[in-house]
């Protein structure tokens, strides 16, 4: 078994050395040219050479492999949890794309998760302030829910969901049912000390990220407008977070609310936090795991000195990163009617949605810090967002903050991919909480700095919101 793990991992460590000097086809573009297919979002970037398309295999099978406990005589897949949220990445993010949206019947569904904070001290606030700090874990449950666990472990609770529905009146009569999710909570760990803050998400789509990663830092700052000097109503500001991986505070790009820096960041606090994993970046194998969850703390783990004592190995870390950095945007669809959709496009902008959802980007044309693979530079991309924060109004908040990104503040999130997303994985919802069930929700509940957008979407005339869904779907 061990000379078969050795010969693997000798594979691997040469497939990375492949990658790091693979260079872009000629010619080639990030986009997947296709149809939509059974693969759905999991489609490499089409300027991949030969050997760096093994690599991303390779990435993709440890994003689809299933942890099991530890011990176990599969030494490479052990080290679940012990307390933990899904079993696989791929668990997380259905057809590489976004997580199922919660519902009565299935509370806890695949790639939805719950986040945790208690209120900040003023020394706390000043960290979090310089992107030092995230925010204050819950002391007994951490930073995240862990809703499942090990055989003969107790999860850490039982979520019961019930929405509230209200009718949403258009100008031209339409009616249009709103609903907002409601959380209750039974703790099965013991009652917390206070109330945690609690924030409800679903996994987001994970196509474009490297793209997105490329992205120059300086060109994202260019949009920031905080005090909303130019008086236009929009605000948009940068998150800066502190990267483990780069031991730096960085601007945040990745999460609902810019949480992450890089996708080494990303990647590395999903497999602690989500499948309770120990990696380069969260070397404690039990996870989320409380110094107050002994029971947990006690639990056997697969930290091998194969896998650098590690239960993911700096080996499989980077090919994970590989992987998510070439997963490609697929291309936009060709509508019927063409006419239409441009009619559509046309409203996107009368109404100012591209104010925050930025359509156009240009990579960087020299590597960054975060991205120095050729094959995601000078790309011209069509992400449609500005990776800023923007206050969406109190109807999306919720009393969780990260680093400087308060309750109601949101990272507008990439429509690259939202007719696919609609069509492939119809059950997952839209906005962060997957409360959304259809276009027209989603732009509803629009708020605070893009309030005058949802006040004139609701006095365009259904001919008129008939083509900005078709434009919308066809991104």
């Amino acid at each position: 078994m061990m000379p078969l793990i050795a010969t693997l991992l000798s594979l691997c460590l040469s497939l990375v050395a492949l990658s790091s000097t693979a260079q872009p086809a000629a010619g080639g573009n990030t986009s997947y040219l296709g149809g939509l297919d059974q693969r759905g979002f999991q489609h490499p970037s089409t300027n991949l050479s030969l050997e760096a398309r093994l690599n991303f295999r390779i990435g993709e099978s440890l994003f689809q492999k299933l942890w099991v406990a530890s011990p176990s005589s599969t030494t490479a897949s052990d080290g679940l949890g012990p307390l933990f949220n899904a079993r696989s990445c791929h668990g997380c993010h259905l057809q590489g794309g976004r997580g199922k949206a919660v519902n009565t019947e299935h509370p806890f569904g695949p790639g939805s998760l719950i986040r945790l904070s208690q209120p900040a001290d003023a020394s706390l606030q000043a960290a979090m302030q310089a992107g030092l700090q995230v925010n204050q874990a819950d002391p007994l449950y951490g930073h995240q829910l862990q809703p499942r666990a090990l055989p003969g472990l107790t999860p850490e609770a039982e979520l019961n969901i019930r929405y509230q529905e209200q009718i949403v009146e258009l100008a031209d009569g339409s009616q249009v049912s709103l609903r907002q999710p409601k959380i209750l909570l039974t703790w099965l760990q013991g009652q917390p000390a206070s109330p945690p803050h609690t924030s409800l998400r679903i996994a987001p789509g994970m196509q474009g990220l490297g793209l997105l990663e490329a992205i120059a830092s300086e060109d994202i700052l260019a949009l920031a407008d905080p005090d909303d000097r130019n008086g236009d109503g929009i605000s948009g500001r940068p998150n800066w977070v502190w990267s483990r991986a780069h031991q730096q505070t960085l601007l945040g790009r990745f999460g609902w609310k810019a949480g992450q820096a890089s996708l080494l960041d990303q990647n590395a606090a999903a497999l602690n936090g989500d499948l309770g994993l120990s990696n380069p970046l969260y070397p404690n194998p039990a996870g989320d795991c409380s110094p107050q969850q002994q029971t947990c703390l006690e639990q056997p783990h697969g930290n091998t000195v194969a896998q650098d004592n590690l239960e993911v190995s700096s080996v499989q870390a980077e090919l994970l990163r590989f992987y998510t950095r070439h997963l490609a945007p697929l291309a936009a669809s060709a509508p019927q009617d063409r006419e239409q959709r441009q009619a559509g496009e046309q409203v996107f902008h009368q109404l100012g949605c591209q104010q925050c959802h930025r359509p156009q980007w240009q990579t960087s044309s020299t590597p960054t810090l975060l991205s120095d693979d050729p094959a995601l530079l000078q790309q011209t991309i069509y992400p449609y967002t500005d990776l800023l924060l923007h206050d969406m109004g109190p109807g999306l908040a919720d009393p969780h903050q990260e680093y400087q990104a308060l309750g109601q503040e949101w990272r507008t999130p990439p429509l690259w991919g939202l007719g696919a997303a609609l069509r492939l994985t119809p059950q997952t919802g839209l906005l962060h909480d997957g409360r959304a069930r259809t276009l027209a929700e989603a732009i509803l509940w629009h708020d605070g700095e893009a309030r005058q957008a949802q006040q004139a979407y609701r006095h365009l005339s259904s001919a008129q919101r008939q083509a900005l869904h078709l434009f919308l779907e066809s991104l």
